[in-house]
């Protein structure tokens, strides 16, 4: 079954990131900050802020291994399928 739900082509919220996030695959994880200095990420399509602090996001999807970059879960469905993204088991 075609995947219908998804971003429109003119989504405000598309700035290159085929570039970096085309194909790859993500894993389903809490956000913790990498370090001390480091308290918090954006959602690399919506901005939308991952940090322990409330109101922020507490969890989503990430790249594995070297630099994170995090996707929020609203993101993630909008653009899945077009960037066919697989999900890692943690």
């Amino acid at each position: 079954m075609a995947d219908t739900h998804g971003a429109a082509p003119d989504d405000w919220r598309r700035q290159g990131q085929e570039k970096y996030l085309m194909g790859i695959s993500l894993v389903a994880k809490d956000y913790t900050p990498p370090s001390d200095t480091w308290d918090h990420d954006h959602c690399e399509f919506c901005g939308a802020k991952f940090s322990p602090q409330d109101g922020d996001l507490h969890n989503g999807y990430t790249t594995l291994g070297g630099y994170s970059r995090w996707i929020c879960s609203e993101c993630f469905e909008d653009f899945k399928g077009e960037f066919g993204w697989t999900v890692a088991s943690k």
